[in-house]
């Protein structure tokens, strides 16, 4: 109940704030119809969405069911679209406030050691208007981010290619190419699984050499799998598809009725990655191999900073590897490359997602940032340091909100390329 009323409340006074301010701008009459269509429009909103969170939380049983839970993203959606755009209008009608509070203080200390009496003339009205419209105008530019980010941006998948040049990669592996995907979430997807074969036809046209996935299949369960199955079976590549789980796919956010049934969940993940064909490394390596050439492909369970889990186990995962030239760690964590792997092991490339570069952010050839950053510090693209790599993909999809501003769904081609 807490966490609901600390939120109606904040729901009530940004509206009460901002249904001022809005009348300052339009210089709405005190009385009429216009006033009470307006009145009614806009309490309309905040009684849609206080109706929707309370509808979410007491008027059904949760169950392991993807449409439950895409509800919650939908809600996210919607207190995004209509309330960052009002908190953007408040600090400028605030700013405006603040204005006419200052003025009317300084007329007051003014008269006082004049000792004479000076009304205040207050702002003029068309500067109140002018600072009060400027705040709606820039509020309209979250509203139409947020607008696109849910209607297109979720969906907008994009290719983007890179190089990774070593003198460790064998000849044989000269040219060689991987598709790296990470951060499905396909319960997200629920409703459309045509745009989950749009992704997976792209990632095949791409001819590559290995296909890998770096976790978080799923929100919540295993569940959400069903009816994806075979679209994601239909990924190919010769030598394979490679996956690792993420922080998302042991079942760990939802609370099961038994531990018993948090078991099977687990075992129907193993048997799904079976069902699509695609080789799940659990703290183990597998051999790669071209020609008289070998790579080691390892991967390990999830691990990252608290709260996120630790089943990672690094050194089971690269025992026996020592002696090829050239190693591939999947791990869902890119915090985990800091931790254990740079300049402690001799992991060549490593390759992670989990941040989705918060599906909000902006990569341009002068400005590239995300919120992610202030809690990853690598988020997203290439990173080297010491003559080793890190890849963090940003995500082919989505999770809490059900968009990407800036931060397009990703499909990775990375070519190996032998260093003379």
């Amino acid at each position: 109940m807490l966490p609901l009323l600390v939120f109606a409340l904040f729901v009530l006074l940004v509206d009460v704030y901002v249904y001022k301010g809005l009348r300052v701008v339009f210089d709405m009459p005190s009385s009429g119809p216009v006033k009470t269509a307006f009145r009614l429009i806009f309490w309309l909103v905040p009684a849609v969405l206080l109706f929707s969170v309370i509808y979410a939380i007491y008027g059904r049983t949760v169950e392991p069911y993807p449409p439950v839970f895409n509800r919650y993203f939908y809600i996210v959606a919607f207190t995004l679209l209509f309330y960052l755009p009002k908190l953007v209008f408040i600090a400028f009608h605030f700013l405006e406030d603040l204005l006419l509070a200052f003025e009317r203080l300084a007329t007051w200390v003014t008269g006082f050691l004049r000792r004479e009496k000076i009304s205040p003339g207050g702002l003029k009205v068309s500067r109140r208007r002018f600072i009060s419209r400027a705040g709606l105008v820039i509020a309209v530019l979250p509203f139409i981010g947020i607008i696109y980010g849910v209607t297109v941006g979720r969906f907008d998948f994009r290719v983007s290619e890179t190089v990774i040049s070593s003198p460790g990669i064998p000849s044989s592996f000269d040219g060689f190419r991987i598709v790296h995907i990470s951060d499905l979430h396909i319960g997200s997807f629920y409703g459309y699984r045509n745009r989950v074969k749009e992704a997976v036809e792209l990632i095949n046209r791409q001819q590559p050499d290995l296909i890998v996935f770096t976790g978080d299949l799923v929100n919540n369960f295993t569940a959400e799998l069903e009816g994806f199955i075979d679209i994601l079976g239909k990924l190919s590549a010769p030598h394979g598809v490679y996956s690792v789980l993420g922080n998302h796919d042991y079942g760990d956010y939802f609370q099961w009725e038994s531990k018993e049934d948090k078991e099977e969940n687990m075992r129907a993940m193993l048997a799904a990655h079976d069902k699509m064909g695609w080789r799940l490394l659990m703290n183990e390596w597998e051999p790669l191999v071209l020609g008289n050439d070998t790579i080691v492909l390892a991967g390990v369970e999830n691990w990252g900073k608290p709260p996120f889990p630790r089943y990672g186990d690094l050194e089971k995962a690269l025992r026996g590897t020592g002696r090829y030239s050239f190693r591939i760690l999947l791990s869902h964590d890119p915090s985990h490359w800091d931790a254990e792997v740079i300049s402690q092991t001799g992991v060549d490339l490593t390759l992670s997602g989990h941040t989705h570069g918060m599906q909000v952010g902006i990569e341009t050839a002068l400005v590239r940032w995300s919120p992610g950053s202030i809690r990853y510090p690598r988020w997203g693209g290439l990173y080297v340091e010491n003559g080793q790599f890190l890849y963090v993909n940003r995500g082919l999809g989505y999770v809490a909100f059900p968009g990407r501003i800036g931060m397009p769904p990703e499909i990775t081609l990375i070519e190996l390329r032998r260093e003379p």
